[in-house]
């Protein structure tokens, strides 16, 4: 049983009744994967139905897997079908990496310009196709169509920057100690790269990757993931239509044979670099595999996010920004806040006005223009979030809004809001991925950096303060990657994406194309 919400003066019930439905695959148990092909086309309702691919993308050609199975794919607000894709396994992946290889002789030599170029029609597609690769993100996906629009918008940012970025990969001369010695430093593409994409982000992901790496020279071979393949797809079809050559980019899709196909586009002597946006459990098992041939690797792992209101900060502000941070995709971002402690002073305040913003949020179908917040992406992210809210009640904490999933079917959590979470709680512990602000009580400064700093990972982290000695202290004692003063939102093409400890390596977005280039030093002696 679910615990009541508490009277409470600002925080009324979530009215959140639609009966929506989730992946029945996932609730029943029943295999994802069949023998037969589908094509339900009339699900979409594209203004461009070509968009929608149910075959892997290998050397320019759509291909079925080679044993003839399948992967099902369903709307996680609906449970309707969406159609299937392949079960590749690791000689498709063995194919794929082939193809980019062989692609890679000619596509590394081309010109930045000429990279540029083809990069900037992709970007132009993309725009003009924003209202299907929105509607495309919504359905598999679940969130709600103006985040999904957002998300191509910021999915696209991407390839502009990098386009942009291509020919900006500027080379060094370094004086020598020698006067018949001339150094120069030249950056050339480091080859075929696997990537590896979460469904959260099902196209911004890959194009923070692929941009990236496109723009650098490199070919690359793309595991989208198997709840939200169809993105991925649709942008290799845009990618194709705006000239990219064949092998440049492959996709394989699976879901079975992951690990197979994980080890394979991991340790093949083919592939030279391996980027990865997922869990930490996944990111160490792919970085060991790696490890093997001493690939480069880019890592973007799990969070943990602290989000500190202090005493001096603008309450209505720090609220805003914390609906934007821990709300958005119903709470299913790696950097969303996960862990909010506000100063005792404020508690109470901040408390009651965020509560009653949570109030009015409408969970229903992404495709429901009333809707604020969609499902989550499958009942087992339902039952993770549960044991969190439980856990947090069975300690002491107070439901003020929410807690608990939505009557009928569907993997939909209501939108919470606890009180009183103590620091032990899993919430404090466990990244949850899901639509619930676990409010901590703290007194001082020195106390709430040491609990923002407890923990294993760290990728993100925000405050609310309008003192600038504090701004200052605060923001360099956070031990993340990244930090968002008096904002909850800090992602965007042109700056360095990462984190520290166990959140990852090397950083995407900004200079990330450097990821991506070797550099080569050439002496010129003799003169």
């Amino acid at each position: 049983m679910f615990p009541q919400p508490l009277p409470f003066s600002h925080a009324l019930r979530v009215l959140v009744k639609a009966p929506i439905a989730v992946k029945q695959s996932s609730r029943s148990g029943r295999s994802l994967w069949y023998r037969m092909a589908s094509t339900n086309a009339n699900v979409w309702g594209l203004q461009d139905p070509s968009l929608i691919k149910y075959q892997s993308y290998i050397d320019g050609k759509w291909v079925s897997a080679k044993e003839g199975e399948t992967i099902l794919v369903t709307n996680p607000a609906t449970d309707e079908e969406l159609g299937t894709v392949p079960e590749m396994g690791p000689e498709e992946a063995k194919s794929a990496i082939a193809a980019a290889g062989k692609a890679f002789a000619s596509w590394g030599k081309t010109t930045a310009k000429h990279r540029h170029d083809i990069l900037m029609k992709f970007h132009s597609l993309m725009q003009e196709h924003n209202d299907d690769l929105a509607r495309i993100i919504t359905l598999e996906n679940g969130k709600t169509l103006t985040e999904a629009k957002g998300e191509n918008a910021y999915s696209a940012s991407f390839i502009e920057w990098y386009a942009e970025e291509a020919v900006r990969t500027y080379g060094e001369h370094i004086p020598s100690p020698f006067t018949n010695i001339r150094n120069v430093v030249i950056k050339q593409p480091v080859g075929v790269v696997s990537i590896f994409t979460p469904w959260n982000f099902p196209s911004a992901m890959i194009t923070r990757k692929l941009g990236a790496a496109l723009a650098a020279g490199c070919t690359a071979v793309i595991k989208p993931p198997p709840e939200a393949p169809f993105s991925a797809l649709a942008l290799a079809e845009l990618s194709r239509r705006a000239g990219v050559p064949d092998g440049v980019i492959n996709i394989v899709t699976t879901q079975k044979n992951v690990i197979e196909v994980g080890r394979e586009m991991c340790e093949s002597k083919a592939v030279r670099k391996v980027s990865f946006t997922g869990s930490t459990p996944v990111a160490k098992s792919l970085y060991g595999m790696a490890a093997s041939t001493l690939k480069k690797v880019s890592i973007e792992a799990g969070g943990n996010a602290p989000f500190i209101v202090f005493d001096d900060a603008d309450i209505d502000k720090a609220v805003e920004g914390a609906i934007a941070c821990k709300f958005r995709s119903s709470g299913q971002t790696c950097v969303c806040a996960n862990r909010i402690y506000v100063q005792s002073s404020v508690y109470a305040d901040f408390a009651s006005k965020l509560a009653e913003k949570v109030t009015a949020f409408k969970v229903g179908n992404g495709l429901d223009e009333t809707t604020t917040h969609g499902p989550l992406i499958h009942e087992k992210a339902v039952s993770k979030v549960t044991r969190h809210v439980e856990d947090a009640v069975s300690r002491g904490a107070q439901v003020l809004v929410g807690g608990k999933r939505v009557d009928g079917a569907g993997a939909f959590f209501t939108p919470t809001v606890l009180s009183e979470v103590p620091a032990g709680a899993l919430f404090n512990v466990e990244e949850t991925f899901g639509p619930v602000a676990a409010l901590t009580k703290f007194e001082t400064e020195e106390e709430v950096i040491a609990l923002a700093n407890d923990a294993n990972v760290g990728l993100a982290g925000y405050f609310f303060s309008r003192d600038v000695g504090r701004v200052w202290r605060v923001a360099e004692a956070l031990e993340v990657g990244m930090v968002g003063t008096n904002t909850g939102l800090i992602s965007h093409a042109t700056i360095p994406f990462g984190g520290v400890k166990e959140s990852g390596i090397g950083r995407e977005g900004g200079h990330g194309i450097e990821e991506y280039l070797n550099q080569k030093l050439i002496a010129f002696g003799g003169i």
